[in-house]
């Protein structure tokens, strides 16, 4: 379309990946607008949190459930699945967008996730 965004097929390496202790990683998709993005880190702080917690406890299912919501986490970020580079703008905040609306079904937000309020 040509009212899309042009897409980041042009980022160089440095702005696609980040390396850390010799461990190249991919880096947050870019185009994903602040909010968003501080949305899906809330999210993927505490899906985290949630693994480690289900682990202590031995619960396999809690653990493939806070799993799961890492993994939509990353995705929506663009740190996982398509190459955020490969696609058009509008896509990868739709992808984003999808992510964060399963992941407020599956766990929704606290009332200390707004915006603007540091814990």
């Amino acid at each position: 379309m040509a009212s899309d965004p042009p897409s980041d097929r042009g980022a160089t390496d440095d702005e696609r990946w980040l390396v850390i202790d010799g461990r190249r990683w991919r880096r947050t998709d870019p185009a994903v607008p602040d909010d968003l993005a501080d949305r899906l880190r809330s999210h993927l702080g505490r899906a985290r949190s949630a693994v480690r917690t289900a682990k202590r406890a031995g619960g396999d299912d809690d653990v493939s459930d806070a799993r799961r919501r890492v993994g939509l986490a990353k995705h929506g970020l663009g740190e996982r699945g398509p190459r955020w580079w490969d696609d058009e703008v509008a896509a990868r905040v739709h992808r984003a967008e999808e992510a964060l609306a399963e992941l407020d079904a599956l766990a929704p937000p606290r009332a200390d996730d707004s915006p603007g309020v540091n814990a």
